[in-house]
């Protein structure tokens, strides 16, 4: 006796991988392209600039250290307008969405992160072959760039984090129009802000440098980071279950 059986398609295991394609293909020349440019821009012309000028005395590329957690939060943004009403007009459920969102930008933070590390770890053998000192510009978790392990949790709290930021702001500002979208950005921006208090201060560096702020020991800041990061994507998918396919424009 035969048994009927759905299409390939038609299973949710499928779907997701779909969806998850979708957006690792979308966003490919976005974010590998803001790699690219990072690593020419900071690592390669940068050195250039310092030997004309005399010498190279420290770290090009941890001038670019706060770069990468701000380019991850206009990851995020672009998720919603980007994919939102295209999955759902095919059928994708918006818990989908918010399900592949999270493993995708949980992906993008793991794969920046360690881009990051890998290029620290270049300049430290280059700086090394040639007797330049590798000073560090930046406030960090580490001292030095041979410290991989910190680097990568570093960068990769700090990109989630605002990853979560981005998600938000964009479910917020699509949803909800650009006014009640400016209302909404205390909340939005909570997960990026925790994740400065907890790991680095970099847009708030200026200000908590003048209150004696001290962050909390690692076993503290990571779990946080990871908690208050996940409740954001969750925050997020709560918002866009009421969501019209065209919202009104505010």
């Amino acid at each position: 006796m035969s048994t009927a059986t759905l299409p390939r398609g038609a299973t949710d295991r499928y779907r997701l991988q779909k969806v998850l394609l979708s957006m690792t293909l979308g966003l490919r020349q976005m974010l590998v392209g803001y790699w690219v440019v990072m690593v020419v821009a900071f690592l390669l012309v940068g050195i250039v600039i310092q030997l004309a000028n005399g010498g190279v005395d420290h770290s090009m590329w941890d001038y670019g250290s706060a770069s990468p957690t701000y380019f991850s939060m206009a990851v995020g943004i672009m998720i919603t307008p980007a994919y939102f009403a295209l999955l759902v007009a095919q059928g994708i459920t918006r818990r989908m969405i918010s399900v592949a969102a999270g493993i995708y930008l949980t992906g993008a933070a793991i794969a920046t992160a360690l881009v990051w590390v890998v290029v620290y770890q270049i300049e430290h053998l280059l700086y090394s072959w040639q007797g330049w000192s590798e000073t560090l510009s930046n406030p960090h978790l580490f001292t030095s760039t041979s410290q991989v392990g910190l680097i990568f949790a570093e960068f990769f709290l700090l990109i989630l984090s605002h990853e979560a930021t981005g998600w938000l702001l964009g479910i917020s500002f699509v949803r909800f129009g650009f006014w009640r979208g400016v209302l909404l950005l205390p909340l939005a921006v909570i997960p990026g802000v925790v994740g400065e208090f907890m790991v680095v201060p970099q847009l708030l560096g200026g200000i908590l440098a003048n209150t004696g702020y001290h962050r909390p020991p690692l076993a503290v800041a990571v779990p946080a980071v990871l908690v208050v990061s996940a409740l954001g994507v969750y925050a997020g998918y709560r918002m866009l279950q009421p969501m019209a396919l065209k919202p009104a424009k505010g």
